[in-house]
Order: structure tokens, then sequence, then C-alpha cells
């Protein structure tokens, strides 16, 4: 045997070395987000599914925006409900963007930049468990479960996608889901969280701006389907700003190493 020949695998393993350093990391990081998923999903149904109490929170939202004046819930749904071609937007929006878009981007920022990736990641579970502690000590009922007039408009077109009766449950989920879980609206924080994203990743200016509409949008249309108060896409934003703020602060002084040949940092 040559010596060329004897050197091969050395060279071979070296050359394989940093796409096996990117498959561990990557699969760490399906393994923590799918972990956060789970526990996010079925955290929610351990609040408490009283209604009383929730309708009466719900009913306070609704008279301190009325007394500031931008209760727009009725007249949103109402146009989403006479409006059959903005009723199907709007249900396959709510019930598809929300995790598909947020994936992409977390995927995305993952890919361009290891650092950026952390901090984005690290303000998304943050707020996340935010939004959960809202849910699991005040639990709040949407517009269209408080018999107000208000239409569910997911449920009125459940015959043409995959979600239930029950919100975006799928169907056959829907008596798993927490439909209680109104306030705050992690729909429209989630989606401002992917415009703050682009926004620090330094993408051109075009892309910055689909980012923000995307997470204007999204408010609409959580309000116009009937399963969000404006107050709760406000306090939404600002879980998710605080959320960034709390990371951003935390990490100054930590500065973020990510090497190839190094795990990122949870």
């Amino acid at each position: 045997m040559t010596q060329s020949s004897q050197q091969s695998p050395p060279t071979l393993v070296a050359r394989r070395s940093p796409a096996l350093h990117s498959f561990r990391r990557a699969g760490i990081e399906l393994t923590l987000i799918g972990a956060l998923y789970a526990f996010y999903c079925v955290s929610r149904t351990l609040a408490s599914s009283a209604f009383a109490p929730a309708r009466g929170r719900a009913l306070d939202i609704l008279s301190f925006e009325k007394t500031w004046r931008f209760d727009v819930e009725s007249g949103l749904n109402e146009l989403f409900h006479q409006h059959e071609w903005l009723a199907m937007f709007g249900s396959y929006w709510y019930a598809t963007t929300h995790y598909a878009v947020t994936s992409f981007v977390l995927v995305w920022i993952y890919r361009r930049s290891a650092t950026e990736y952390v901090t984005a990641r690290r303000a998304l579970v943050f707020a996340t468990i935010i939004g959960l502690g809202f849910y699991l000590l005040m639990p709040t009922a949407p517009p269209r479960l408080v018999d107000a007039g208000y239409y569910d408009i997911l449920s009125m077109h459940s015959s043409i996608g995959w979600w239930s009766t029950s919100g975006s449950a799928p169907k056959g989920l829907g008596d798993i889901t927490n439909e209680l879980a109104a306030f705050p609206s992690l729909h429209a924080g989630w989606a401002l969280w992917v415009a703050i994203v682009l926004i620090r990743a330094g993408v051109p200016r075009v892309v910055r701006a689909i980012g923000l509409s995307y997470a204007a949008m999204m408010t609409i249309v959580i309000i116009g389907t009937g399963n969000h108060w404006v107050l709760d896409a406000v306090v939404g934003w600002a879980v998710v700003l605080i959320a960034f703020g709390a990371v951003i602060a935390w990490e100054k002084g930590r500065p973020v190493v990510a090497h190839e040949d190094q795990p990122v940092p949870i």
C-alpha cells in the first residue's frame, strides 16, 4: 500500500468534520425547539377552563378599549364576515402562518448568523414563557366566545381547511386546545418577532418592510377572525419587545462564540 493511500482516510475525516459538527448542532437545536414546542402545547391545556371569569376578563378588556376608543373588533369582524374571500384568506392565514413563517425565519437566521440566531431564539422562548404565564394565571376569552355578536370566522369555514371548530387546532385535536388563551396574543407577538429578526439581520429595506407588513397583517387577521382583542395584540407586541430587550441586556458582556466545532449556546 502506498503512502498516499494510507494518508487518505485522515484527509476524508478532516473534510467531513465541519459537516458532522453542523449536523450535530442542527440536531441539538431541533431537539430543543421540539421540546419547547411540546411544552408550549401541553402547558396551555393546564390553564383553568372556567369560562365565567375568562369571559369577565374579556369584557373588562372590551370596556377598557371602549373607554379609550380603540375597540375596532366589531367592525373588523363584521367585514370578515361579509366578504367570503376575506374570511377564507383570514382563516388560512391564521391557521398557517403563525407556525410556518416563524419556523422558516428561525431556520433562516440559524443559517445566516449563529450569533443573531441565539439572541432571536432566546427572545422567542422568553416571550413564549411570559405568554404562557398569562394563560395559566389569567385565562381570557376571545371575542368569538363572549356571545356579544362576534363571528367565529375559522369555525364557520372549518369545512374548507384542516382546522377544527375550536380555534386553529387541527381537526380531531380541538378538545385538547386551550380556547381561553387569548391574552396576550402570541400570534401578534411572534409576527413582530419575525419583523425584529429581519431588521436586526440587516436585510434590504424592502425585506424589512415585508416583515413589518406581515406583523401588521397578522394583527388585522387575528382581530378580524374574532380570535383576539386589540389589547391582546398590543400586549403581545410588548411581551416580545420586553423579551428582546431583556435578552440583549443579559447578553452584554457575554459574547456569543459560534464556531463550527462548538455547540450553539442555550
